[in-house]
């Protein structure tokens, strides 16, 4: 027991801090040496493995990865990236096509992809035309964030919570989409108040590039691939084995190799998932841990009420992280019924914007930016996140507390 609740303690801490100081070592590096040390020293056996881990989640969440490589291939998201800039007369309109492209693409995609994919070229762009890319960026984060809330697809914890729960794909898009709407217009109210007077740069830095060229063949391989998955998800037949099956059909590509497809996903986030699987189940397996969720919450088990899943997603998102936040509570509560996991989905999603450390979109969308060389600091994306995580949250919490 105290070999499993070290290991957890140090994953968890991990997950917080992001790094080991002094090493190049990530979230993932850390979740798996905790499973590593279960493993080695016989704390944990390799036939327990098979309980902990959802296969079904990760197979269809490599699945999405790969159907959204075909985007990146066919030139989409330079596309629309270049479409963007080139047509919007004014920053204010500009704001506005980020936060769609963002909320929309990631209702239908992996939201980790999609701010993977346009944070580069959003950098590149906006530089290029003067204009300071820190708001659009910001916007891009928060839209993933708040149009993946509307989807079971649309982020890594969704994924898992429609799959230990069985939810249904439309219905609870049905009952999502109106607090991911209010709050992708809450994120474009928030960042337009607080950089309405400073869009602009000194002077442009560097030329525009040139969009991707997309090869005829390819142009509409992705709008066949989006539509093909939605209407699979509308049959009973299960999401992973549907979502492969569509990316098998995608791979097969007279232009593009199959490698470049599994090269395109992101392994990173899948063995940490792998890691978080086997460390929060060997936890949730220790009878101490039971006896202790139920002092801790009582025999009712988990508070059900939209007011006490907002609280508790919006601290825990923002200590740990959403994504092992999720993981370790359905470890904990396996049972949990249809509405509260309907909850969970939307709440813990949206309590990724708080701060920079709230979900790995945000990271991956500062990473990006700091490649670029744009610097997204800890409080400037506090100043924004605050007020827009806690506006949405609210408006989610009035939404589920009337139906």
């Amino acid at each position: 027991m105290w070999l499993i609740t070290a290991m957890f303690a140090f994953t968890y801490l991990g997950m917080a801090v992001g790094r080991l100081p002094g090493l190049q070592v990530d979230r993932s590096w850390i979740a798996l040496a905790a499973a590593c040390v279960l493993l080695v020293t016989g704390t944990v056996h390799l036939e327990d493995i098979a309980g902990h881990i959802d296969i079904g989640a990760l197979v269809l969440l490599m699945a999405l990865m790969l159907v959204s490589a075909q985007f990146g291939f066919s030139g989409v998201y330079s596309q629309l990236s270049e479409w963007m800039t080139r047509h919007a007369e004014k920053p204010s309109k500009l704001l506005l096509g980020v936060v769609l492209l963002g909320g929309v693409l990631s209702a239908l995609l992996v939201n980790d992809i999609v701010a993977f994919a346009l944070t580069p070229l959003l950098c590149q762009a906006l530089l290029a035309r003067g204009l300071d890319p820190r708001p659009f960026l910001l916007a891009l984060a928060m839209s993933c964030n708040a149009g993946s809330a509307a989807s079971l697809i649309g982020n890594p914890q969704n994924i898992l919570i429609g799959q230990a729960g069985g939810l249904a794909f439309w219905d609870y898009s049905l009952q999502a989409a109106v607090p991911a709407l209010a709050a992708l217009i809450t994120t474009y109210g928030i960042v337009w108040l607080f950089w309405r007077r400073r869009w602009w740069l000194s002077a442009p830095k560097a030329a525009p590039g040139a969009p991707t060229p997309v090869a005829e063949s390819l142009r509409y391989k992705p709008l066949l691939a989006a539509v093909a998955l939605l209407v699979l998800f509308s049959t009973p037949l299960p999401r992973e084995w549907s979502a492969l099956a569509v990316a098998l059909v995608l791979m097969m590509s007279r232009q593009v190799a199959s490698h470049r497809y599994t090269h395109a996903v992101d392994w990173n986030l899948l063995l940490l998932f792998v890691g978080l699987f086997i460390v929060t189940g060997s936890v949730a397996s220790l009878p101490e841990a039971s006896e202790m969720v139920s002092s801790l919450v009582g025999e009712g088990g988990l508070p059900s009420s939209a007011w006490s899943i907002a609280g508790i997603s919006l601290m825990a998102s923002n200590v740990i992280g959403n994504v092992p936040f999720v993981v370790l509570l359905l470890g904990l509560f396996p049972e949990l019924p249809e509405p509260t996991l309907i909850l969970l989905a939307v709440m813990s999603t949206l309590a990724g914007n708080l701060l920079l450390i709230g979900s790995v979109v945000n990271l991956i969308v500062a990473e990006g930016a700091r490649r670029q060389g744009v610097h997204l600091g800890f409080m400037e994306f506090a100043k924004v996140g605050v007020p827009v995580t806690l506006l949405s949250m609210l408006v989610a919490v009035l939404w589920f507390t009337l139906r």
